[in-house]
């Protein structure tokens, strides 16, 4: 996901902001992934929210690295990625349930 974000902030830019941009928009999302959790969860993540508002943001930031890949013209690979992350989910129901439940 962090990768996808890279390489789409690189290539958004010619300028030395393609630096920037790709060193930042990984780092956002790796701020956002470590800084929320769900209570009752076992993570060091400090802030709680509740678990539906976590899967919005895991769904979120997949979604965005999806269309990265997309818009990055790897197209193929972006593809690869959504199959992937949505096998994930259907086959990881029992953590939605539990995410939902929180």
């Amino acid at each position: 996901m962090l990768a996808a974000a890279g390489v789409w902030g690189w290539q958004q830019r010619g300028d030395w902001l393609r630096f920037v941009l790709a060193m930042g928009v990984p780092l956002i999302a790796a701020a956002l992934w470590g800084t929320f959790r769900v209570p009752n969860d076992p993570s060091s993540a400090p802030v709680a929210v509740p678990g539906l508002l976590r899967l919005t943001l895991e769904l979120a930031l997949f979604a965005f690295a999806t269309w990265a890949l997309y818009d990055a013209g790897y197209t193929r690979l972006g593809a690869i990625f959504g199959v992937v992350v949505l096998i994930h989910y259907v086959i990881s129901y029992d953590r939605i349930v539990w995410l939902i439940r929180q």
